[in-house]
């Protein structure tokens, strides 16, 4: 199959005019402009028209089995006040809940253009069965915890492992996501960061994501250890920051993407660069809870690989007008109508090239090249060259047409 498109954007080449990308079962076969693709290739030509034609969308932190909670919480005037709302809202929730809100939020990112998400699994009871209802290549992070609970750290990691072990292999994956430095013990950070080591497994973890986890870390002090001093040992705080508590106990590795890095101390954006963490930023998120400035510019100064993700919709600003949804691309417009915001050209990476890097998959996906996976969607465009990053990241409504894997999962053209 030969598709055609006014533009076709391959990420890591500028934007190719009157361009083609053809298909060979699910892999892209060649990349170029459509008299190169059409007079080398036999094959089906589906001519999209005014369209731009780009790599499908990497969601690098989302949270499916939320996203039905949207509105039920009200804005907090702290980070641990949002905590406790939200576990007296999972309190009620049953697992055809959970369920039907995961499903719910894998339309959404399908419409919207992701293709492949990074999600979190409070309920790993629903793997592999949710899988098996959304085309979605979904990367499944088990969620840790241990501090409430009190089981032993070894425990609750062979749990996950376990569970890890009987997925079936394909098109999703499995992975480990110690929550947060404040929700996990030292010991469980130990043994993860060691078995992820040794099986070769993804990890992904909440870190430095509050002013007050960096209080509580740092100074101990602040709302949230205040709240937790009766639920946890706290010989782990005053050591340093988040980020230095995760990289004291052994998780900084290539294999961590670390989630939200909103507060940074003294060589942080460092000690992130030089053990080749990447940084999943989910700006909507980061809006909705009035952080400080996202340091961008330090954490790109420094090297460090930094993607999107949508969070859950239990942390997005609610508005009159409709719904919100779990969309990529309004993360996209939400930093880039941000202080300091990175062009056009540079938030479009961190949505395709940069995700499948911090995911692991950088000969994958993230970009249209040949060997790559055929994860593709399309957007109208009737403009030039110089506007397509813009036409992508201002983009209003659901894409017209998605692929993954070389098979349609939604296409109004052609």
């Amino acid at each position: 199959m030969i598709l055609r498109s006014r533009f076709v954007l391959p990420i890591s080449r500028p934007p190719i005019e009157n361009g083609a990308v053809r298909v060979a079962g699910s892999l892209i076969d060649q990349v170029g402009t459509a008299s190169e693709v059409c007079s080398t290739n036999a094959g089906e030509i589906c001519d999209l028209g005014e369209m731009i034609l780009m790599p499908g969308l990497i969601n690098a932190h989302c949270h499916l089995d939320y996203t039905e909670m949207a509105g039920k919480i009200p804005r907090p005037a702290s980070f641990p006040d949002w905590i406790k709302a939200l576990l007296a809202l999972k309190s009620h929730w049953t697992y055809t809940d959970y369920a039907r809100s995961w499903l719910t939020g894998s339309r959404m990112l399908l419409n919207s253009g992701v293709t492949t998400v990074a999600d979190i699994e409070a309920v790993p009871e629903l793997l592999p069965d949710v899988w098996s209802s959304t085309p979605l290549r979904v990367f499944s992070f088990l969620e840790m915890t241990g501090i409430r609970s009190g089981r032993p750290p070894a425990a609750i990691l062979q749990e996950a492992l376990d569970h890890i072990e009987i997925l079936p292999k394909g098109n999703c994956a499995g992975g480990l996501s110690p929550h947060a430095p404040y929700s996990t013990t030292p010991e469980l950070l130990q043994v993860t960061a060691k078995a992820a080591a040794e099986r070769n497994i993804r990890i992904t973890a909440h870190v430095s994501e509050s002013r007050e986890e960096y209080e509580m870390f740092s100074e101990c002090r602040g709302s949230l250890f205040d709240w937790l001093r009766s639920q946890r040992n706290m010989s782990d705080c005053g050591h340093g920051s988040p980020i230095q508590h995760l990289e004291r106990h052994g998780l900084f590795r290539e294999n961590l993407l670390a989630v939200h890095v909103n507060y940074l101390g003294a060589g942080d954006a460092e000690r992130l660069s030089s053990n080749g963490v990447s940084v999943a930023h989910c700006p909507r998120s980061h809006a909705y809870f009035r952080h400080d400035t996202f340091p961008l510019r330090k954490l790109t100064d420094c090297g460090v690989n930094i993607c999107l993700g949508t969070d859950s919709l239990v942390s997005v600003v609610p508005t009159r007008r409709k719904p919100p949804q779990l969309s990529l691309i309004a993360e996209m417009q939400t930093l880039s109508s941000a202080n300091n915001s990175p062009p056009s050209e540079a938030i479009v990476r961190m949505a395709t090239q940069n995700g499948a890097r911090a995911l692991g998959q950088a000969q994958r996906i993230g970009e249209l090249k040949a060997g790559f996976s055929a994860d593709l969607i399309a957007i109208p465009y009737t403009g030039t060259a110089k506007d397509v990053y813009d036409a992508i990241v201002y983009h209003s409504g659901n894409v017209t047409a998605s692929m993954i894997n070389g098979i349609w999962v939604l296409k109004q053209v052609g």
